[in-house]
């Protein structure tokens, strides 16, 4: 197994490093922190490790890089054997006494990664980056022998910003008419298609067969397989379920009841599990109601969101004919990259997005495909409803193309297209 080790680590010395598209997560390369960056299946870790790589290639050589990729089908190894990687690699380059830097991608699929990472954290170099697509695991081992020594950064499928680089598309230039008909028209495509980064320029059947695969793997290997979980049509059920009411509530009693139902024998705590596992390998999440009551957070629906549109236009065709779905989805998701903790407002009526940073409520959002006669006084005034209860000044109703300025009851009300206020990072 050590000469195992020595070729996967020449070869890497050897091998051309690929030059990639950069993301805009930035992770400081000399934290003298443990690094851990955690994301779904094909949301490009791998391929950040490389970009962080050519980053350090800089002012390092390649010799003192060391990367293990532990999806390689070839390690067969328990977590004792670990220490082999740093024998082979002394064993290689005895008389290199420089400081080495790690990179170790999907290290969770081993028992015991943390201490050995610790150890090499401890006595070799403080220089150490980590991915993984399970943030239960990950975060359970951080929480205890990492604790102190680890920061923590999410990956997700491409944002808009993003989707157009990949894409060749000036994100910055907002106002000129071709360019302005360029971003719209990436943006009708990234509504439905999606942000993984393979299949941005995939042809409509490759790239549906390709994120049926994804899903396929998320459901399998990361739930299934590492859960142990029997009752698998429940699961498919439930995921399915939940992929075809997106950016809507879910209820545990109704679901439980459709499931008795159909038949289908499950207790609640086990829709629960379900609930966990798939917001671990980062495929659904959702979000409770703004509350300072944890009762009342836990005791209401919940809000139900995907990690790619691409997933929901792959999966559940209804969902995927439902643009103001689709759309609140992608703001869900672009919230989340910024940090932001993220509920729903319910009083006399609903604000769809309340988000709070560092304590304190930043902004109240609502998103509908449009604003028209029907919808019009509901969308106003749940979000007045929302900014009157925080004590904001200001809020954001985004739409697919509409945009005006608005002053109700006192309060200013920005209507803005979603794929401007996406960019609103970079343009402002």
């Amino acid at each position: 197994m050590k000469d195992l080790f020595k070729t996967i680590i020449k070869d890497f010395h050897t091998n051309f490093i690929p030059a990639v598209k950069k993301r805009n997560l930035s992770v400081p390369i000399n934290s003298n922190k443990i690094v851990t960056i955690i994301g779904g299946r094909r949301t490009g870790k791998t391929y950040y490790l490389y970009q962080l790589i050519n980053q350090i290639l800089d002012y390092t050589e390649i010799t003192n890089i060391v990367y293990i990729n532990f999806e390689d089908e070839r390690l067969n190894i328990s977590d004792k054997e670990l220490q082999l990687i740093i024998d082979a690699y002394y064993e290689l380059y005895p008389d290199n006494k420089s400081e080495l830097y790690f990179f170790f991608d999907e290290i969770q699929y081993f028992k015991n990664w943390e201490r050995f990472v610790r150890r090499i954290y401890d006595s070799i170099s403080k220089k150490i980056f980590i991915t993984g697509s399970s943030s239960k695991l990950l975060s359970k081992e951080i929480a205890t022998s990492l604790r102190g020594r680890s920061i923590t950064y999410e990956l997700f499928p491409l944002t808009f910003n993003e989707y157009l680089q990949f894409r060749n598309i000036d994100s910055s230039d907002i106002y000129s008419t071709r360019n302005k008909a360029k971003i719209r028209r990436a943006f009708n495509e990234y509504l439905f298609n999606g942000g993984y980064p393979e299949v941005v320029n995939f042809d409509k059947e490759l790239r549906l067969r390709t994120l049926q695969s994804y899903f396929d793997v998320m459901i399998y290997r990361d739930i299934i397989e590492r859960y142990e979980i029997r009752n698998v049509l429940a699961l498919k059920y439930f995921i399915k379920k939940s992929i075809s009411n997106v950016a809507n509530y879910l209820s545990i009693n109704k679901l439980y009841n459709e499931l008795k139902s159909a038949g289908i024998k499950i207790s609640k705590d086990s829709i629960y599990d379900f609930i966990n596992y798939v917001n671990d390998c980062y495929l659904l999440f959702l979000i409770n109601i703004y509350s300072e009551s944890i009762h009342i957070q836990n005791t209401n629906d919940k809000k139900i969101y995907c990690v790619d549109n691409g997933i929901v236009s792959s999966i559940s065709y209804a969902a995927s004919e439902n643009i103001g779905r689709l759309l609140e989805n992608i703001i869900y998701l672009s919230l989340r990259v910024d940090g932001y903790y993220i509920y729903y407002f319910r009083d006399k009526r609903e604000c769809d997005f309340v988000v709070i940073k560092e304590g304190k409520i930043k902004d109240a959002i609502q998103v509908t495909k449009e604003l028209n006669s029907n919808n019009r006084e509901r969308e106003i005034e749940g979000l007045i409803d929302a900014l009157e209860y925080f004590g904001l000044k200001k809020g954001t109703i985004i739409t697919l193309n509409q945009s005006d300025e608005l002053v109700v009851n006192g309060k200013h009300i920005k209507i803005v297209p979603a794929w401007q206020w996406l960019l609103k990072k970079n343009n402002e």
